[in-house]
This record gives C-alpha cells, structure tokens and sequence, in this order.
C-alpha cells in the first residue's frame, strides 16, 4: 500500500513541473491553496452523500477522489504521505480519547 501512496506522491511532485493547459494537477497547483481546498471540499460532500446512499461502490469511488485531493494538497504544501503516516503510526496504543486530548490541551 506505501508503494502505491509512494508512487503518486511521485507523480504528484513531477506535476509541479508540468503546464496547467496539460496536466489537471498541475492546473491545481496552479489555482493555489484555494482552489485545492475547494475540491477537497466538494469530494468530502461526494462522499458523505455515497455513503449515506450506501452504496459501496460510490463510496470506494468517492473516497479515492477524496485521497488524491488530499494528497495534492499534502504536495502543495511541501509534505508526503509518509508524513501522514507517521503520524499515524505515533497514534498506535493510544486512546482516540487522549490522542485528541494530547493535541487540544498542550502541556
């Protein structure tokens, strides 16, 4: 699975080099922060509606969407997947509970 987040993060990065007029990414990274968010924002709406729809094959679909923004934005912003998952794997044996306690209340 790291292999495949491995390899579009690749793609991903080599999309900054690429024309706007040619690359649906690269007209992403082009539009800016703002444009980034706004479909992060409309594929996070796609997928609540296919999940209350409950279809599985929507929701698959949708969420895939969803990922791939986040990870433009995760490259937009100078940041990788392993990023993410590192974070995760910090969470591992820690209550959801103190883990959002952690991040709410520094100390």
């Amino acid at each position: 699975m790291q292999d495949t987040l491995q390899k579009l993060a690749d793609i991903l990065e080599s999309r900054k080099a690429e024309s706007p007029e040619d690359s649906y990414v690269a007209s992403l990274y082009a539009g800016g922060l703002n444009k980034i968010l706004k479909k992060i924002g409309e594929e996070s709406a796609e997928t609540i509606m296919a999940a209350k729809d409950g279809n599985n094959h929507d929701i698959v679909h949708e969420i895939a969407d969803l990922w791939f923004h986040t990870l433009v934005l995760l490259a937009h912003q100078g940041l990788s997947p392993e990023d993410v998952l590192t974070e995760l794997e910090k969470r591992f044996g820690v209550s959801g509970h103190s883990e959002k306690a952690s991040r709410t209340n520094p100390g």
